[in-house]
């Protein structure tokens, strides 16, 4: 039986040292590449043609959301596993949307990971049994409202990144975020930024 090839996109070079040293002791995983953004993970994937992809979720350029879309239109057979330090069952949901095969929390051993892994390469879909049977918030449930753009305009601004940083970053004009912007506010509810960062902090879309 051929080994599972896996790609792993993660901008913590200690989180890739670990899980490459890990993988080496199970003959049956091997790494075939690694990228730290978003951007060099996608063109790494259309290389390499990974069996399985380990995506992180928070990248520092592009974010792991985008990057699923992306990779998933150019190939809707890819396997991805989405890792997480959110435990986050809205981000759960919007990947499995866009064509993840499994989200789970960093919090699980590396163990746990090598049988998602092997799971997801035999076709199934792997969840984190934490968020299995989610219970979203009340004042969460809001953002289930926002369309994938919108939500990742939300983070962006959650973070503190301008109208201009976040046209840059998802390649579009000033006016279309200034748009997406305008609902979102509309969509939640909300008078200024500073509730928006609060809702974010408190749905756990972004870490304070």
């Amino acid at each position: 039986m051929k080994p599972v090839r896996i790609l792993l996109v993660d901008d913590h070079p200690v989180v890739r040292s670990g899980l490459r040293r890990y993988l080496e002791m199970h003959p049956d995983l091997v790494l075939v590449g690694e990228a730290n953004q978003g951007k060099s993970g996608y063109h790494a994937f259309v290389s390499l043609q990974p069996d399985v992809t380990l995506l992180d979720i928070a990248l520092p350029d592009v974010s792991g959301l985008e990057i699923l879309r992306r990779i998933c239109q150019r190939d809707p057979q890819a396997r991805i596993l989405l890792l997480s330090m959110y435990e986050n069952s809205l981000l759960m949901e919007r990947a499995l949307q866009n064509g993840a095969c499994g989200y789970l929390s960093k919090r699980h051993g590396p163990e746990f990971l090598v049988t998602a892994i092997r799971r997801i390469a035999a076709g199934e879909t792997v969840l984190d049994p934490e968020l299995e049977h989610p219970r979203v918030r009340e004042h969460c449930a809001a953002l289930s409202l926002l369309t994938q753009r919108e939500f990742e305009v939300f983070r962006q601004l959650a973070e503190g990144r301008s109208v201009k940083e976040i046209a840059q970053r998802l390649h579009l004009s000033e006016k279309t975020v200034g748009v997406h912007r305008t609902r979102i506010f509309k969509k939640l509810k909300l008078e200024n930024v500073a509730q928006l960062t609060l809702l974010a902090v408190r749905c756990q879309v972004i870490v304070p």
